[in-house]
């Protein structure tokens, strides 16, 4: 794995290759357009926006251009709990049940098959409760049911909680009555956890998710244009649109947020712009403070970036393992671990998410660095998400 020392300069000549690289990109109408931020030592170190917030019209890309975040809403969430953890009024091993009475009583399905070859779900009881630790890392058993294969993936798929026009408390609620699909605290395997997650925190809060999050972190951290939709309708035309091909993946991601929803999805459901999300960042980097506020403190921010998976935590790794190669989980984060693939650079303990749509952030604590990348684009994100970042990292001088 390459290094680069805490002080090593970056390069602003090699820097602007990232220009020409999104250039590109929209040229051969790969993405309409696209934000990049890479932020260093608290200030901006390289800012771009190319090309069209929405491929229908011809207005140009602008750093204000409004982005589905898709699970880069993940985060915001967990940061949110652990708030509330600070505040003593949730607790890591306290018992989802505790919060949603209807998570009591949870069963395993168990997959087999019978003599004919037919797939069987069997249901056994869940060994523990489910944690709070447990949603936050991924280790309670809800799966998402739009990807893979298997007989629980299918009753989430059949139930089709995405679409739905509910409450935060009525998906808990549905989801309390599926099975899991592993055993409590055992397995990383990615789905709605963070979606029940922002449903405890409007029961430990006594608020809606957003007006918890509004209060305590988005407008403090001046984040104004973070939320689940876009209120203002004078900032509608800023909503970035991916191309018309490039609409759907498994499932149909474009959700209207020109329209208040009924769920405030915690797992997937805010937008936001590239500066509000790099004060997030910020506050991150330095510790949890940012202009002389604490929003976490220095232990709740250690918990959160403590890799949760084996070898060094209790956590197996899913079938399908999103963090990747060299990279953990914490209580909310990627955690890079150890090198890895050498076509995503980094350094150990790097911090990192995505989402469906393509908005990707990675945090460098050695190098005081962090960037952003805002793209609407699900068919060409994991691509443009590892070329930029090598560009990143390209321009620092040996």
């Amino acid at each position: 794995m390459r290094t680069w020392p805490p002080d090593a300069p970056l390069s602003v000549k090699r820097l602007e290759r990232i220009t020409a690289y999104f250039k590109n990109e929209v040229a051969e109408r790969k993405i309409p357009g696209a934000v990049v931020l890479v932020q260093r030592g608290g200030k901006p170190v390289y800012l771009g926006a190319f090309g069209l917030i929405d491929p229908r019209s011809s207005e140009r890309m602008t750093p204000q251009a409004i982005f589905r975040m898709y699970s880069m809403t993940k985060p915001i969430t967990s940061v949110a709990a652990m708030m509330l953890v600070d505040d003593g009024k949730l607790q890591l091993e306290d018992p989802l049940s505790k919060y949603i009475p209807s998570f009591a009583t949870m069963f395993v399905g168990v997959e087999s098959k019978s003599p004919e070859g037919d797939g069987v779900l069997t249901l056994e009881r869940a060994t523990r409760p489910i944690t709070i630790k447990d949603l936050m890392r991924h280790s309670a058993g809800f799966p998402y049911g739009f990807y893979g294969e298997g007989l629980v993936r299918k009753v989430y798929g059949n139930a089709d909680f995405i679409s739905q026009d509910i409450s935060n408390a009525e998906l808990a609620e549905k989801i309390a009555l599926a099975p899991l699909k592993e055993q409590p605290g055992t397995v990383w395997d990615y789905g709605y956890a963070i979606d029940v997650l922002g449903r405890v925190i409007e029961v430990a809060s006594g608020k809606t998710l957003y007006a918890f999050e509004s209060e305590r972190l988005l407008k403090p951290l001046g984040m104004s244009d973070t939320g689940f939709y876009v209120p203002d309708q004078a900032k509608h035309h800023l909503i970035a649109e991916p191309l018309p091909q490039d609409r759907r993946l498994n499932i149909d991601l474009i959700r209207n947020p020109r329209k208040r929803p009924k769920m405030e999805s915690g797992g997937g459901g805010m937008v936001s712009t590239v500066g509000d999300f790099a004060r997030f960042c910020q506050m991150i980097l330095s510790g949890g403070t940012l202009d002389g506020r604490r929003y976490l403190r220095p232990e709740t921010l250690s918990a959160m970036t403590t890799n949760q998976i084996e070898p060094d935590g209790p956590i197996k790794r899913g079938d399908y393992y999103f963090p990747g190669d060299g990279f953990g989980f914490g209580l909310g984060f990627g955690i890079r671990v150890e090198p890895g693939e050498r076509a995503d650079p980094g350094v150990l303990g790097e911090l990192k998410w995505d989402g469906a749509g393509g908005a990707y952030f990675w945090i460098d604590r050695m190098h005081d660095m962090f960037a952003v990348l805002m793209i609407q684009s699900p068919s060409e994100r994991g691509r443009i998400q590892r070329e930029f970042k090598a560009l990143v990292y390209d321009a620092f001088e040996n």
